[in-house]
């Protein structure tokens, strides 16, 4: 995959994958882009899919200056432009998802629809408590503790499957793979706990589509409902029953991807 240096003044690495109306995938935390799993694949049939690492994790550079929702927003921004891509939809899952609210907010111009999949405004009690344990094997640099932890993205079902751990070993390379990648791990989850738009996301005026699952333990669906219910004309989409996680994408693609891609051929990027 080749990497692409932006005004930020890192070199992002990216793919672009598929022909029709651009669709910039902005990943969550933790995750490079393999973790998109079949999303590119399924996308790619019907869009230009661009995905990207961000900052630090993957093939990325990590570059200088603090890492929060905004700045990664920035990048994503400059990312666009260095691909000259003018206008795109932008699908975010969960960091990523506040990372769209901000690009939708700071460049309303680049941004056709926002799709925020797994999403917050701001974090509550509860979900202060989940990003504070998960950060915590990142900070002391325990990989093997991580990924314990990482079932907490998982539904119920899967992880009762005697097959998971074969099932998450070819996602183990979009993982944080050195000390130094724990580090900004460390980083985003800072970013997560920071991250603060809701009295904001009155001003998104893209058309916004806020996708959840019953059975998220990361983003809880009143935390997704309440950021679309700030948001002018946001649809809220829940989706229930086994599989339902935060990892949604990993666990029923065919059902999130649906709803996606209709949202998106209802909101066609006019030129």
């Amino acid at each position: 995959m080749p990497q692409q240096a932006v005004r930020t003044g890192v070199r992002l690495n990216y793919e672009t994958t598929g022909d029709g109306d651009p669709v910039l995938l902005v990943m969550g935390t933790s995750g490079s882009i393999g973790l998109w799993g079949e999303v590119v694949p399924r996308l790619a049939e019907r869009f230009r899919v661009i995905a990207f690492d961000n900052r630090g994790l993957g093939g990325s550079d990590r570059g200088e200056g603090a890492i929060t929702a905004a700045s990664m927003a920035d990048d994503a921004s400059a990312l666009l432009e260095a691909l000259e891509v003018p206008r795109a939809h932008v699908l975010g899952w969960s960091l990523g998802s506040a990372v769209a609210q901000e690009m939708a907010l700071a460049t309303p111009q680049q941004v056709a629809t926002a799709v925020l999949y797994a999403t917050w405004g701001r974090c509550d009690g509860f979900q202060r408590s989940v990003f504070t344990a998960l950060r915590h094997p990142y900070e002391k640099r325990d990989m093997e503790a991580a990924l314990g932890a990482a079932g907490l993205a998982f539904s119920p079902q899967i992880l009762d499957r005697p097959d998971f751990l074969q099932l998450l070993e070819p996602m183990l390379p979009a993982f944080p793979q050195d000390d130094a990648q724990m580090a900004v791990t460390t980083e985003q989850w800072d970013a997560d706990l920071a991250h603060d738009t809701l009295d904001r996301l009155g001003d998104i005026t893209a058309p916004t589509l806020v996708v959840v699952g019953e059975q998220d333990l990361l983003t809880p669906q009143w935390q997704a409902k309440a950021v679309a219910d700030r948001i002018p004309g946001a649809r809220y989409e829940l989706v229930t029953g086994p599989g339902s996680s935060h990892g949604m994408h990993i666990e029923r693609p065919e059902d999130l991807l649906r709803i996606v891609t209709d949202f998106l051929t209802e909101h066609p990027i006019r030129r």
